[in-house]
């Protein structure tokens, strides 16, 4: 089968369908991925045949000073690039057998879908489905019990409102007539670990929480110092914030290093602007370490929250210490909380010193340590990637 993949967002968007598009091609399958460009490297690493779609995610945000000017800088893109990236998803989808869609282009991919005439599966990293079981992850706050699958009704149809008219402008622009209902009948997987959601009995039969989707890093070599350091002295914490930008750096930069203390730490500035001068001692820099590598071998990870990383540091065993800054984040940390391996969700936006000693002296207490331990053999068990696959072939062959 030939299969298009199409997403756009941050590394965390892309990673995960680089993994899948591999696996795809390992299976004999043909993949294309559409992704931004400074977000395929994993896809060039793997021999994943991609292509950039117009925009420029990093620039963008790295221009931004804040959280809200972050989600309005998104939007504008969507609403900019929409018609641009469906023109060239057709182009390079003609001949496909179905349209793997995700992130901000879900929309774009199954416009696509419908105007190559073949079927849209989603793949999605947040639990997006209607259920009962939980708020949505993309609600600003929680609510009873009560009204959790209300809450996704309202959000999705949210989300689709602020959408519409560019998705139809799109759709016009390739030949489609414009669509007024949300477009929700379509399959979707999740690159979710099932151990890490509450149980869930009111999703569709189409609606597959398969594990995570990552390529070990099996023929990776570590730099000889960075193996050194680590193996110098007691199992460090890591620290990244992964692709957020947009937050206070300068506050959150001042309350790591006050509740680090002198922990041995290695620390990855990735896109936050966190500035790295004058660090103590004690915290080393790094760069993109491969984190199935590099996370089994420190103590426990201080991160944003977000699904790839989360999944990581659970998968490795180890506690983590969230500091959420927006979108699914702080639900991934009440998962861990409720999950046992956090006592707390912390504010990203108005990080405290003193709450993030608690979150990090809490994370260290043998009992943290064991369920994350217990949690990390079971997400171990799992094969997302497989799972996946097989259920997009079913899908696909009927």
């Amino acid at each position: 089968m030939r299969l298009l993949i199409i997403t756009y967002g941050t590394e965390g968007d892309a990673r995960p369908l680089a993994a899948l598009g591999h696996a795809l091609m390992r299976a004999g399958h043909e993949v294309h991925l559409l992704g931004d460009a400074d977000t395929l490297d994993s896809a060039h690493a793997l021999g994943v045949p991609a292509t950039a779609l117009a925009g420029d995610i990093r620039g963008t945000l790295s221009r931004m000073r804040a959280m809200r000017q972050i989600e309005r800088a998104l939007i504008r893109i969507v609403e900019a690039r929409t018609p641009e990236w469906m023109q060239q998803a057709l182009a390079l989808g003609a001949g496909c057998d179905a349209a793997i869609v995700s992130g901000l282009t879900a929309f774009v991919g199954l416009s696509v879908a419908d105007a190559l005439g073949v079927p849209a599966i989603g793949a999605m990293m947040i639990p997006i489905s209607p259920t009962a079981a939980f708020t949505s992850p993309l609600s600003p706050i929680r609510l009873p019990r009560l009204f959790n699958r209300s809450s996704h009704d309202f959000v999705n149809r949210m989300v689709w409102r602020t959408f519409r008219a560019t998705t139809n402008r799109g759709r016009v622009a390739i030949g489609l007539p414009p669509v007024r209902r949300l477009p929700m009948d379509h399959p979707v997987l999740y690159g979710i670990s099932p151990a890490l959601l509450p149980d869930i009995d009111d999703w569709p039969t189409d609606a597959i929480a398969c594990g995570q989707w990552q390529t070990l890093s099996q023929h990776w070599s570590p730099p000889a110092d960075l193996v050194d350091w680590i193996e110098a002295g007691t199992p460090p914490v890591y620290a990244g914030f992964g692709s957020m930008s947009g937050f206070d750096a300068p506050r959150v930069r001042r309350a790591l290093l006050d509740a680090l203390g002198d922990r041995r730490t290695l620390f990855n500035p990735g896109w936050s602007g966190i500035d790295t001068a004058g660090l103590p001692p004690n915290i080393r820099v790094i760069g993109s370490v491969p984190h199935d590598w590099l996370l089994p071998r420190c103590a426990l990870a201080i991160h944003h929250g977000g699904s790839g990383t989360t999944h990581s540091a659970c998968r490795a065993g180890i506690p983590s210490v969230i500091l959420p800054f927006a979108g699914d984040q702080p639900f991934w940390a009440r998962r861990l909380r409720a999950l046992g391996i956090s006592n707390r969700v912390l504010n990203g936006r108005r990080p405290s010193t003193a709450g993030l000693a608690a979150a990090i002296a809490f994370a260290e207490r043998p009992e943290a340590r064991t369920r994350a331990a217990a949690l990390g053999r079971a997400m171990q068990e799992e094969d997302g990637l497989s799972t996946a696959v097989a259920w997009i072939e079913r899908l696909l062959r009927g």
